[in-house]
C-alpha cells in the first residue's frame, strides 16, 4: 500500500500564495507521474496539473502563469506553488500519484485526502 498525504492549504487573501506538498510513503519501486485535482461542490473534481517521471509537465488552462507544479524525487514529494489566488481557486486540492509497486509491471493510482484551500476576495 502507498499512502499519499497533502499539506500546505489554508487561507489566504486574493492575490496571496500557498505551497502544497503531497508525500508518497509505503513501499514502491518508482512513481511513473503526479497529478493535483481540486474539488468543489459545483465543479466536482477538476485537473490542475500533472508531472511525469522525467520531468515533464502539464497546467490547466484555468491556472497556467499562475501555478507551477515541481517534484523532489529523493523525499517522494511532488509540489503545487500557487501564485496569485483567485476566489475561484477556492477547493479541496487533491495530490494522485501513479505508482508502480515493481519494475516492468502496470502502475496504480493512489489518492491523498486533500488539503482546503480557501481564497477570500
Amino acid at each position: 500500500q502507498v499512502q499519499l498525504v497533502e499539506s500546505g492549504g489554508g487561507w489566504v487573501q486574493t492575490g496571496g500564495s500557498l505551497r502544497l506538498s503531497c508525500v508518497a510513503s509505503g513501499r514502491f519501486a518508482t512513481i511513473a507521474s503526479w497529478a493535483w485535482y481540486r474539488q468543489t461542490p459545483g465543479n466536482g473534481r477538476e485537473f490542475v496539473a500533472a508531472m511525469a517521471s522525467g520531468g515533464g509537465s502539464n497546467i490547466a488552462d484555468s491556472v497556467k502563469g499562475r501555478f507551477g507544479i515541481s517534484k523532489d524525487d529523493s523525499k517522494n514529494t511532488v509540489y503545487l506553488e500557487m501564485d496569485n489566488l483567485k476566489p475561484a481557486d477556492t477547493g479541496d486540492y487533491v495530490c494522485s500519484a501513479q505508482v508502480r509497486h515493481h519494475l516492468g509491471r502496470p502502475t496504480y493510482t493512489y489518492w491523498g485526502q486533500g488539503t482546503q484551500v480557501t481564497v477570500s476576495s
